[in-house]
């Protein structure tokens, strides 16, 4: 295994703290920096993973995802280049997701995009940074059947970019039912992760998506009455009974699974069969071509730096 020391976003809780658990258990595993915006949750965190695994290899790093200052200072504290990274933290962007943050990316784009890309750029630029970069996607980046619509993209333009970036963007018009545009804001990830295989050849970057997986905090902000139908009726109670729901430890695997990986390629976009949001992964490229276009891959790339001030 070449990938002794990894950095995981949103490491405190959910998917990025079971990750580290499972990364953990590799033997040659040397250490796991916790990234991480709550200090206090953070520290427990950390307690909890030395409980379950007996190993003393983690640590904390103080990251908030959605702010790019927060972002550089958290890389210019890290003291020591990174074997692995893998850019867990995400969600639904807080109470007000489409509300601008002071890049001008909506919250729910700053929180999963903005970060990222600035934690990217500035551990190449500081060659902190050494083999491989995780992106995690979603599903809902190509669509989920009856579940969450393949994102409506016209142009693939920069800028119909960054129109979804900003929240202007108006067909649909993002609301609790398209989940304030996170397929669409995934689907630009994707795009950009590719990119960035091409920019930067001596790194690979690979996509993935967890699949659609209980007992996350990824409902916790939606609109009332959705969250709960999602939360407390769909999630633990019909969908593991139709098939369409996994534990958040088979989906932690799928980055573990990808990781180190020479089957995988970079510049690819791992997720489950069309039709399907568990189950067996494959590459995206192979089913929707969108994901192997170079030309959106280089405008969602254009798109997302725009936001930079």
């Amino acid at each position: 295994m070449k990938n002794k020391i990894i950095l995981i976003t949103g490491a405190n809780i959910g998917l990025g703290k079971e990750s580290a658990r499972q990364l953990s258990l590799k033997g040659n595993t040397e250490k796991i920096y916790l990234a991480c915006r709550n200090l206090e949750k953070a520290i427990q965190a950390k307690k909890d993973l030395e409980d379950m695994t007996g190993r003393n290899i983690f640590e904390i790093i103080l990251m908030d995802i959605s702010d790019p200052d927060s972002v550089k200072k958290a890389v210019s504290s890290l003291p020591q280049a990174v074997d692995a990274l893998i850019l867990n933290a995400g969600g639904q962007g807080g109470k007000d997701p489409l509300s601008l943050s002071p890049s001008g990316m909506t919250n729910i784009a700053a929180t999963n995009l903005l970060g990222h890309m600035v934690l990217v750029d500035q551990l190449i630029k500081m060659n902190k940074i050494k083999n491989e970069v995780v992106y995690v996607s979603s599903e809902g980046a190509r669509g989920i059947k009856g579940v969450m619509k393949k994102p409506n993209i016209k142009t693939n333009s920069v800028d119909e970019f960054i129109s979804i970036l900003n929240g202007s963007f108006s067909d649909p018009k993002f609301d609790g039912s398209e989940a304030y545009g996170y397929g669409y804001i995934k689907y630009i990830g994707a795009l950009w992760t590719s990119a960035n295989a091409r920019k930067y050849p001596h790194i690979k970057f690979i996509s993935v998506s967890p699949g659609n997986t209980r007992g996350t905090a990824g409902y916790d902000n939606l609109p009332t009455l959705t969250k709960f139908f999602f939360k407390y009726l769909l999630a633990p109670i019909v969908m593991p009974l139709i098939g369409m729901i996994h534990s958040i430890r088979k989906g932690a695997a799928r980055y573990v699974e990808v990781l180190d990986n020479p089957k995988i390629e970079t510049g690819s976009f791992y997720a489950s069969k069309e039709g399907k949001v568990i189950g067996e992964m494959i590459d995206q490229r192979t089913v929707f071509p969108e994901f192997k276009n170079i030309a959106f891959q280089d405008n969602a790339d254009i798109a997302m730096h725009s936001f930079l001030k």
